[in-house]
């Protein structure tokens, strides 16, 4: 037996060592994205009855073999309805330029840095949200990346005008036409106002939090988007990337959060923000 074990280890291959890592790192992946949901439960219970069917098989036990290989082959079409929402976040993920960013290691001498810079006036839209979180004024500001949200912007009116206080304190001034909704920053242009961002459904975050925090979380889920929201309860300022809140924004650390996430600027000190608790 130990010459048997011996010997398969002697016969495996550097892909099957890369095929081993590959198929480790999708499961980590795919268990981070259902954690917490009761999706996870389905997914253990999936992985459970594959282990039993690859077992069953080892061991030539045909009857459970053919039982539980029929409903891998047939329910493979349930599974996609059923995990449908999280299929779609997980390739959603995949698809995000910041994807091996935020998971970059140093392998061997090398290591993979994002060195892109954004044209934004980040002093204005400091200036802005201070002021209006000042007078508890209400605010969804949306920062454009790498991905363009163009579909977003379809959804608002559009604006096309250079950034400014002035501008961006009428729009969300109570009552005003465009205050509803989100402003789409893209260069050092307000591209669009009164757009639609998609509700993030994570059930980590607290639920006191209303629909601009939720909408801040959701389009930073699904793109590499920085969102700011001015709260008109409190008057605080939170600022949301790659689907986490941050709250506790003072200005001074607001600006040096935007200027590293823009324009690559790495401050002195680390920007004293605090990432939300879970339901807290």
């Amino acid at each position: 037996m130990l010459n048997l074990l011996i010997t398969g280890f002697l016969h495996i291959r550097f892909l099957d060592v890369i095929d081993i890592l590959l198929v480790a790192f999708i499961l980590y992946e795919l268990y981070i994205l259902l954690k917490g949901s009761v999706s996870i439960n389905i997914f253990f219970g999936i992985m459970a009855i594959f282990f039993i069917w690859r077992i069953t098989d080892a061991l030539q036990m045909e009857l459970m073999r053919e039982i539980l290989g029929a409903f891998f082959s047939v329910g493979i079409i349930a599974l996609f309805i059923i995990f449908q929402p999280e299929i779609r976040q997980f390739l959603l993920t995949l698809g995000k330029p910041d994807f091996i960013q935020r998971r970059r290691r140093r392998f061997l001498f090398w290591q993979f840095s994002d060195a892109s810079v954004y044209i934004v006036d980040v002093d204005k839209i400091v200036h802005a949200c201070q002021k209006m979180a000042n007078i508890k004024q209400g605010a969804l500001i949306v920062i454009t990346r790498m991905h363009e949200l163009k579909t977003i912007k379809e959804t608002g009116n559009y604006i096309g005008a250079e950034i400014s206080v002035e501008l961006l304190e009428n729009i969300f001034f109570p009552n005003s036409p465009l205050h509803d909704g989100a402003v789409i920053i893209s260069g050092n242009k307000i591209e669009a106002a009164r757009c639609i961002l998609p509700i993030s459904r994570s059930q980590n975050l607290p639920a006191h939090l209303g629909l601009r925090h939720r909408a801040a979380v959701g389009v930073t889920e699904q793109s590499d988007a920085i969102a700011v929201v001015v709260s008109e309860q409190t008057g605080k300022i939170f600022c949301a990337e790659s689907g986490i809140l941050l709250k506790n924004m003072q200005p001074a650390a607001l600006k040096d959060f935007l200027e590293e996430k823009l324009h690559g600027n790495t401050p002195g000190e680390k920007p004293a923000v605090t990432p939300v608790p879970e339901n807290g």
